[in-house]
């Protein structure tokens, strides 16, 4: 297919007269020149969103399926189980639930029944606060920005909700950040507002990233969070190749998006724990760099430049999104690698980690539970946590930072609480290094 190259049309005349104003040095000529062509790759860029939802989800009709059957008495006006939700980043979790919720609506309005369904990224509403002022608004209850006690916002939900006689169907997802950040009393006392009603109600559908998450939680609200579970396991390399030509075959012009470049995208990413969502943005942002450069055809190179470019971005989010503790023992690792100081054990890292929070101000946790902390960035690949033997004195943990340090600075730089801690230099003894 012949592509138009040049902006010809009458109704950029305008536009043409003002690129030639703007001289041939303007950076941007070129940039706006491109921009308005016609698309050589792409068709319909939204499909290639993380949010966007297909009518077909590969590989996930069971768990639609369960899913519904679990969400199904809501239909009939009595109130379903809750329902714990977890597995990995990119395993179709979220795509599952708004799909669920998405065809048990149109039902609902179909036959006029009183039942609603909300979704809520705790992530994005960040607060307690603001997570109880979505579940208002969603059933009608304006609640200000700010000002209010968390105690006033929850009780006006509450109440409008018996008096509205309605069933509400809320997701929470990553709702392992409001319980890591906040404790679990909010989920206890949702979990415990169906007491009071006779009809009507709320329903949770709780999603997780974190397999371990459930360990956080007291038992009390476990049980009743957990009434139902549904586990999803990661993709696999063929599995992560239909969701992709599914996709492509929408998103893409026939014949720019060979099946050998779907092929990698699917290979890469089931390297990464089988995650859907980083094959789609792989082959995403390899399109985009196709396209960029004036190629008709995604090739391997421009996966391989994708590849890099997404994994400097995930990084950064992955650690500036940390919980505040979690970023304390990464921002110590930081300052001392910084100074040189390496091959660290848990006990002198855990006196400066002391030591920073004193200058913050903030109440520092205790040493085992910043033991977990270390375990959980040792998953999470940020640093490799190792038991060594220390002969008579016994055993201990030896400590070393993987990320790249200039990664690092730039989420602390990001970040308005530590930024401050730049320039400090820990106090250095013998005793931190092996």
């Amino acid at each position: 297919m012949k592509e138009n190259t040049k902006i010809e049309d009458k109704s950029f005349r305008g536009l043409n007269l003002q690129l030639k104003q703007w001289g041939s040095e303007d950076p941007l000529q070129d940039v706006v020149r491109k921009a308005l062509q016609k698309p050589r790759i792409f068709k319909d860029r939204r499909v290639m969103r993380s949010d966007y939802i297909p009518g077909n989800l590969p590989h996930r009709s069971e768990h639609i399926r369960r899913l519904g059957e679990i969400l199904s008495p809501s239909l009939r006006l009595s109130r379903a189980s809750n329902v714990f939700i977890y597995g990995k980043t990119g395993t179709g979790k979220t795509a599952v639930v708004k799909y669920v919720f998405n065809r048990f609506r149109e039902a609902a309005e179909l036959e006029g029944l009183p039942l609603q369904f909300t979704y809520i990224n705790c992530r994005i509403a960040g607060t307690e606060y603001r997570v109880l002022a979505e579940l208002c608004e969603s059933i009608g209850v304006k609640v200000p920005f700010t000002g209010l006690s968390k105690a006033e916002v929850f009780n006006r939900f509450r109440s409008s909700l018996r008096e509205k006689n309605t069933i509400l169907i809320t997701c929470l997802d990553e709702i392992d950040i409001l319980v890591k950040n906040y404790g679990d009393n909010l989920l206890y006392e949702l979990t415990r507002v169906n007491e009071s009603f006779d009809t009507g109600g709320l329903n949770i559908v709780g999603v997780s990233n974190d397999l371990h998450f459930k360990e956080l939680l007291d038992p009390r609200v476990l049980s009743s969070l957990s009434e139902e579970e549904l586990v999803f396991h990661p993709y696999t390399a063929p599995e992560l190749v239909d969701i992709l030509m599914e996709r492509a075959t929408i998103a893409f012009y026939p014949g720019t998006v060979p099946e050998e470049v779907v092929k990698l995208c699917a290979a890469l990413a089931a390297q990464e724990h089988g995650d859907a969502r980083r094959a789609i943005d792989l082959l995403r942002v390899a399109a985009e760099i196709a396209e960029r450069s004036g190629a008709h055809i995604v090739e391997e190179k421009h996966v391989r430049l994708a590849q890099n470019m997404i994994e400097r971005g995930r990084i950064f989010e992955a650690l500036s999104t940390l919980p505040l503790h979690s970023k304390l023992v990464l921002t110590t690792l930081y300052l001392l690698a910084r100074n040189d100081i390496h091959n660290l054990t848990s006990g002198p890292l855990y006196e400066t980690y002391r030591e920073i929070c004193s200058l913050l101000g903030i109440e520092p946790l205790s040493d085992r539970r910043v033991s977990t902390l270390i375990s959980e960035l040792d998953m999470l690949g940020v640093l490799k946590s190792e038991v060594v033997s220390l002969g008579r004195y016994g055993r201990t943990r030896r400590i070393t930072i993987m990320t790249p340090l200039d990664e690092v600075q730039q989420v602390i730089e990001s970040d308005e609480l530590l930024k401050s801690l730049l320039n400090y230099k820990p106090i250095v003894k013998d005793k931190y290094s092996l």
